[in-house]
């Protein structure tokens, strides 16, 4: 008896030795940073203009400092994110998208303009699961 394969288990299949490994996976891999609530919201304001860190913890006050470093570094080595150091005193960072960075927001875009259209749904549907499920 032959089993059919789905395409989810024909894509993944590829990925690995002796089956499918995640973790290789292409979606996987480039959706795994840009998918925390952080990175839209810097991908967002960076996708307006350059900022410097002091600028971008301004525009995401309820993010932490440490939260806002790291996720500008995941950025930053998934190529989407270009942080440029000047020489004052004190060193000032300036943070912008790469090409490959505004192609990404262009793409996200389509996603941001759906969720800000589809909220309100979005949380109805919430509140009656929490309802029927209280």
């Amino acid at each position: 008896m032959t089993v059919a394969i789905t395409r989810f288990e024909e894509k993944i299949a590829g990925y690995g030795g002796d089956g499918p490994k995640l973790e290789n996976c292409p979606v996987r891999t480039v959706i795994d940073h840009i998918g925390g609530k952080w990175s839209t919201l810097l991908l967002l304001a960076l996708s307006e203009k350059p900022y410097r860190f002091g600028e971008l913890r301004r525009l995401v006050p309820d993010i932490s400092q440490r939260m806002l470093t790291q996720t500008l570094r995941d950025l930053e080595r998934d190529g989407y994110v270009l942080r440029t150091v000047f020489p004052t005193k004190p060193p000032s960072v300036e943070y912008r998208l790469t090409d490959l960075g505004h192609s990404l927001f262009k793409a996200l875009c389509v996603l941001l303009e759906w969720a800000e259209a589809n909220f309100l749904a979005v949380k109805d549907a919430r509140r009656s699961f929490d309802e029927r499920n209280a």
